[in-house]
């Protein structure tokens, strides 16, 4: 064996002249990744993406999560959005007059408690992290105008999606500092842009809980950072499984010769 062989190999480091095994490991992780992104893409379209009753996230549902429907009470605005088909009309009905008239808690034993234990409690009482809304005083809580997403709900979210996404960003973006042929400039503006606009989306959260114009900066920092991500995924794919094939060489180490 030559025993310059393994420098010559470091010497290539990149994508297309990976292993099979690291081609398997980084493909496995992009693709699995990827899913997971989908799903919270979908996940959100469900839950805020519904927060003005309509599908489909538009600049209203940002403004009604963070800042809140200051007309209306989070709970009525929950009724005719994301939890529409939870409740027949009547008795969606029934709970948005009882809100209307002061919420009293007389009502409430009579006619809005039997409904909201039937076709609330299985989650709202039952699944950690949501409003229980098995007890008068609870609910009580969310029948008043709604001023979107507390102070307290806002840190809990910033620092877990902060932790959260810029770990996963992490390894998109050190597998795709392997890719060859990129030039150096766009290839360090596409690593840093998912953890730059990751910052404008949480912070735009901020902004946007007594600013309700901000709400703007929040689809386009989470416009942004997903576009960077998917173009690194598709174009490390790409490198791994495209290039070989074609027969290119690529000769350079892309974390020392760039």
């Amino acid at each position: 064996m030559n025993s310059h062989e393994p420098n010559q190999k470091i010497s290539k480091l990149n994508l297309p002249n990976l292993g099979l095994s690291l081609r398997i490991l980084f493909t496995g992780y992009l693709l699995v990744t990827s899913v997971g992104l989908l799903s919270a893409g979908l996940q959100l379209l469900l839950t805020h993406g519904m927060a003005d009753g309509q599908f489909g996230l538009s600049v209203d549902d940002v403004v009604y999560s963070y800042y809140g429907n200051r007309e209306n009470s989070k709970l009525e605005v929950k009724l005719n959005g994301s939890m529409k088909d939870k409740a027949t009309v009547q008795e969606r009905t029934e709970i948005i007059r009882w809100v209307r008239t002061g919420s009293p808690e007389n009502i409430w034993q009579e006619k809005i408690q039997p409904i909201v234990m039937e076709k609330c409690a299985r989650c709202h009482g039952g699944i950690a992290g949501l409003p229980d809304f098995t007890t008068y005083e609870a609910i009580k809580t969310v029948a008043k105008i709604d001023e979107g997403a507390s102070v307290g709900d806002l840190a809990r979210v910033s620092h877990i999606h902060l932790f959260g996404i810029s770990f996963i960003f992490f390894f998109i973006c050190l597998i795709f500092s392997l890719a060859s042929g990129i030039n150096p400039i766009l290839k360090a503006l596409a690593i840093g842009t998912p953890f730059v606009f990751l910052l404008v989306d949480v912070f735009s959260w901020w902004l946007t809980k007594w600013y309700p114009a901000f709400a703007y900066t929040t689809i386009i920092g989470a416009t942004c950072y997903n576009a960077a991500a998917t173009y690194m995924i598709l174009t490390s794919l790409y490198q791994m499984w495209i290039l070989p094939r074609r027969r290119h060489e690529h000769q350079k180490n892309t974390w020392f010769e760039e």
